[in-house]
């Protein structure tokens, strides 16, 4: 509520509050009736919404990816209920609209802005300096000199693909779990491009495999962008065609392409940002988990410390298992399915990322 308005109705409210004694008092010689008044009066509180306005611009994927960008909207819808900050995004077509949606949103006076994604770290560090008083977080960007007014935030994505490894290395020796599963120990891995955050989903995902199942072949194939669902499942059915059963698709968009792929030529899935069971209408029946990476809550956190004045830049964070950044979510149609030697599993191989006694590598040079 405006504040001035706010002053203005308290003074009203007083000012007739003293007319209606004063009436009452003029009064005292009448008789009065006898009313009685059952209504009750309420406090009316008033509590200021914030200034602050905050948006994003989107990597090439845009809305409605069922992932990545839809988790950072999220985190901006959790800002605009929590908080009552005003919120914006701007989608990216292609690499070319990075710049001109940056300038846009600033243009505009918005005072957080969100960069979503790797391949805007060089536009962000080239755009953080020129707007200093905008406070700017860079999704999956690490700046090597950030900015002053400038966070990197990123993910151990591999803490948490190294579990879904492990699901997946155990999954496909158990023929008895599922009718889907072969008697090949093949999985495949699906990326959208091939680019440092996909990578650790890759390697994550292939260790924790091996972890439980030295003898298991990962296949990893690469769509080439984020958004080509028909290449996606292309790639899917190459690999179930090859023999693997359980497909890990780290691909954004694309990656519904390969869902839909397990569909039509079964095999199980695992999903990969949100949890895609709730994100991706009628994947149940193939979806055993989703590797989850909370972007949302990494952008609410930030839009929560501008608005408490507690923002501090320059930095690089980073969000894993310890800080409950990435993790497996539920089995869903498949809890009463998965055995208890997987869940077993994955509980031991978590505690052991926790206490260190696991170090997983993000990269394919630990392959």
């Amino acid at each position: 509520m405006n504040t001035k308005f706010s002053k203005f109705l308290v003074l009203f409210l007083a000012f007739a509050l003293i007319a209606t004694l004063a009436v009452g008092c003029s009064s005292e010689d009448e008789p009065e009736d006898e009313v009685t008044d059952e209504a009750t009066t309420e406090e009316v509180v008033d509590e200021p919404m914030s200034d602050i306005v905050a948006a994003m611009v989107t990597d090439t994927g845009g809305l409605g990816d069922k992932s990545f960008n839809d988790l950072s909207y999220a985190g901006l819808e959790m800002a605009e209920d929590e908080l009552g900050v005003e919120i914006k995004a701007l989608e990216s077509n292609e690499i070319a609209d990075y710049e001109p949606n940056i300038d846009q949103l600033a243009n505009a006076g918005y005072d957080v802005i969100f960069t979503v994604g790797f391949l805007m770290t060089d536009t962000t560090d080239l755009k953080a300096p020129q707007y200093p008083e905008i406070v700017f977080g860079g999704i999956d960007q690490f700046s090597a000199e950030p900015a002053s007014n400038q966070a990197g935030l990123l993910f151990r994505e591999h803490e948490a693909a190294y579990l879904a490894g492990v699901v997946a290395g155990l999954a496909t020796l158990d023929t008895d779990m599922d009718d889907r599963i072969n008697e090949d120990n093949i999985i495949g891995f699906v990326g959208g491009m091939d680019i440092p955050p996909v990578e650790k989903f890759e390697v994550g995902f292939t260790l924790g495999a091996k972890s439980v199942n030295p003898d298991v072949q990962v296949i990893s194939l690469y769509v080439g962008d984020f958004g080509d669902q028909a290449k996606a499942k292309e790639l899917a059915l190459s690999l179930i065609d090859q023999g693997a059963d359980v497909i890990h698709a780290a691909a954004g968009l694309a990656g519904v392409g390969s869902i839909t792929a397990c569909q039509e030529r079964g095999a199980l899935f695992i999903g990969v940002d949100a949890d895609q069971y709730l994100t991706v209408d009628g994947s149940g029946d193939v979806m055993l988990t989703s590797v989850v990476k909370r972007v949302d809550q990494a952008v609410f956190q930030t839009v929560k410390a501008v608005v408490e004045g507690t923002f501090v830049g320059g930095t690089n964070t980073e969000f894993g298992l310890a800080e409950d950044g990435v993790g497996l979510a539920p089995y869903h149609d498949f809890e009463d399915v998965v055995p208890a030697a997987i869940t077993e599993a994955v509980d031991a191989a978590r505690a052991d990322i926790l206490s260190g006694a696991i170090t997983v590598g993000a990269s394919r040079d630990a392959l």
